[in-house]
């Protein structure tokens, strides 16, 4: 069958994905501990950039008197659609599988982990108040820091009547289960005994393993290889193995686990107040200021051709794309974050219960950005205010409720805050039910369904009234 060749012309257009624009975007999306990590690998790799001895505000060098200034558009676009420059993790590029959970994963606490794992089994009522009792008892390295008496004794001052000893190990042997291997562990020997009891039941000399760490841990630990042999009944070679054995397993599992409680964050962004009202502003430590390398870029003026001129040419046109990458995130950032600080307002005043409705798309239109830009420069982007340290991405909640005119319109946020604050209040013996809130809630002219109320409490990890009275 012969195939006849043709030639046609189609029209269209398509979006162009600059390599300046995806830095821009890039640095976009990155939060200010690894943007400075960014920053000091470009200083490590590229010559013609250095370091200012100084912080300030303009953290990216921006010199007036520096003649390349005018080569670089004067407007640096970060505003094109995530999809433009990277896959969906729904649908990654080049085949159907999920996104990489393992990597998402990566930074997450011990205790994070644990809590987890404990939301994806069945225990509930009592075996789940003592199982998260035991998780908060965890240290860094995994181990049970309390004695099993203490948390019984601090279970029953929670509300849990008649709880045994024996409802307690019950619970801890089922924790035992749990990743990693060896976790919830009381002392050494039984933190290696349940990583032992894990492997498989063919491993080579695993009963004498499992009676070495049962019986003979300081012999080993001293190092007395003729008591081992004795006891074990092993020959050198597979004394050995055994050791070898033993010292593969974590005696510090949980140590592979970022210990996230004690990560800090650095505020993009500072909301202070003065006589003229509130400010926000760049915070000027939170990221090095950048400049050209001026002897280096006097180099680069000589008219020849050569290939060292050519490789400083070459990186000084890096060194300003990421300048002008810099200056474009900085202004961006400062742009969203004024704007949605000028709608919280009254969070500033008076806290979460004047939280204001908000989503993307308000602030999309004002600063006239995508949406998709906004999200990007609200995540893992913070801003240091009188009440504390906050994600910009907190701001944003939909909208509840609604009549007449916009003031019976109420942020999620700040329905659950009243929540909170209505159930801190109620009578001890007599806790409101969530019809209650509802009734409370409408008084104070916020109307949601009982439903509602319901989600809410259980987003905030507040029991049902019925079990606060029972647990009171």
């Amino acid at each position: 069958m012969a195939m006849k060749a043709s030639l046609q012309l189609r029209v269209g257009t398509q979006l162009t994905m600059t390599p300046q624009l995806q830095q821009a975007i890039a640095l976009l999306q990155l939060s200010t501990l690894d943007l400075r990590q960014e920053i000091q690998q470009a200083l490590e790799s590229n010559p013609m950039l250095e370091l200012d001895d100084e912080f300030g505000e303009q953290a990216v060098g921006d010199s007036p008197e520096e003649e390349w200034a005018s080569e670089i558009p004067g407007e640096l676009a970060t505003d094109s659609d995530w999809s433009d420059t990277y896959q969906d993790l729904g649908t990654p590029a080049g085949g159907t599988e999920g996104p990489d959970f393992e990597r998402q994963a990566e930074g997450q606490s011990l205790h994070g982990h644990l809590a987890w794992q404990l939301a994806m089994t069945d225990l509930e009522g009592r075996e789940r108040q003592i199982a998260e009792s035991l998780i908060d008892a965890v240290d860094p390295a995994g181990y049970l820091a309390q004695p099993l008496d203490e948390i019984r004794d601090g279970l029953r001052a929670q509300g849990l009547d008649n709880l045994r000893g024996r409802e307690v190990e019950q619970v801890l042997l089922r924790l035992q289960q749990f990743e990693p291997t060896g976790v919830f562990a009381r002392d050494l020997r039984e933190c290696l005994m349940l990583q032992l009891a894990a492997l498989p039941d063919d491993t080579p000399l695993l009963p004498q393993a499992r009676r070495l760490v049962r019986q003979f841990l300081e012999a080993l630990a001293g190092g007395d290889r003729r008591l081992l042999k004795r006891r074990l009944g092993l020959d050198d070679t597979a004394l050995n193995t055994v050791i070898e054995l033993v010292r593969s397993l974590d005696p510090r599992p949980g140590s592979a686990y970022a210990n996230v409680d004690a990560d800090y964050v650095i505020p993009d962004l500072v909301a202070h107040h003065d006589r003229r009202g509130w400010h926000v502003e760049l915070n000027p430590e939170a990221m090095p200021r950048l400049r050209i390398q001026p002897d280096y870029a006097a180099l680069v003026r000589r008219a020849d051709r050569s290939d060292d001129n050519r490789f400083l040419k070459d990186h000084l046109q890096e060194a300003r794309w990421l300048m002008k990458s810099l200056a474009s995130r900085n202004d961006t950032l400062l742009r969203v974050g004024r704007e949605i600080m000028a709608r919280q307002l009254d969070f500033l005043e008076r806290g979460e219960e004047a939280m204001k409705p908000l989503i993307l798309a308000d602030i999309a239109q004002v600063v006239e950005m995508h949406e998709s830009t906004i999200s990007r420069v609200t995540t893992q982007k913070y801003i240091h205010t009188p009440r504390g340290v906050f994600e910009l991405k907190y701001f944003f909640s939909s909208q509840v409720g609604g009549g007449e005119g916009e003031g019976d319109a109420h942020s999620s946020t700040a329905i659950r805050a009243r929540i909170r604050k209505l159930i801190q209040e109620e009578a001890p013996r007599k806790p409101l039910s969530d019809s209650k809130l509802v009734t409370l809630l409408d008084e104070a002219g916020i109307k949601v369904a009982r439903r509602t109320v319901a989600k809410y409490r259980e987003a905030l990890g507040i029991p049902s009234s019925s079990e606060r009275k029972r647990l009171r």
